[in-house]
């Protein structure tokens, strides 16, 4: 055989062979290499866009962005639907009972189911915005339920908490708000 032939049969033997070893070490690295779970939202640093939505009970006022200004607080995107959002109902409650505000918007929710949930898991809300076609959810950068949000005193986003809040994330939201009132 001539020194061309064995060079391109010796190629087609471990071509296959090293691209093989190449995916092995990626898929090796991206099992290793820690998770980076935090998403970056494109709409922290932002203003709140203008909305005014109804009231979701009767016992709270409903929620308008002029209301979110003066201090920081907490916005919470949740649904009576959304099992998660039971999860948080204690951290939420205890955010309050720190004197922090908190307002919420339901999201597609039905007055009775939305009253049935906060008589079981506590109403820690100032406020409760009753969004049925998910548009102030979706504007404000919102993907599901619960999500919440870090409002400074002007209005401004500034931290997005994706999924439900767990005791081990109070002390994170806290200082989240403590940030955005310098």
């Amino acid at each position: 055989m001539s020194e061309p032939g064995k060079k391109r049969s010796s190629l087609a033997i471990w071509l296959p062979l090293a691209l093989f070893g190449a995916f092995f070490a990626l898929v090796i690295w991206g099992l290793v290499r820690p998770a980076d779970r935090e998403v970056a939202s494109a709409f922290i640093g932002k203003p709140l866009p203008q909305f005014d939505l109804p009231a979701a009970t009767a016992d709270r006022p409903g929620l308008a962005t002029a209301q979110m200004t003066g201090k920081p607080r907490l916005l919470n995107v949740f649904a009576s639907w959304c099992v998660p959002c039971a999860v948080e109902a204690p951290q939420l409650a205890a955010l309050r009972d720190q004197g922090i505000e908190i307002d919420g918007v339901a999201i597609r929710d039905r007055t009775e189911d939305l009253n049935r949930f906060l008589d079981s898991y506590g109403n820690p809300f100032a406020r409760i915005g009753k969004d049925d076609l998910s548009e102030v959810q979706l504007a404000i950068g919102s993907s599901g339920v619960p999500e919440t949000f870090v409002i400074d005193a002007k209005g401004v986003i500034r931290y997005q908490h994706i999924g439900e809040i767990r005791p081990e994330d109070v002390p994170l939201i806290v200082a989240k708000l403590k940030e955005a009132q310098s």
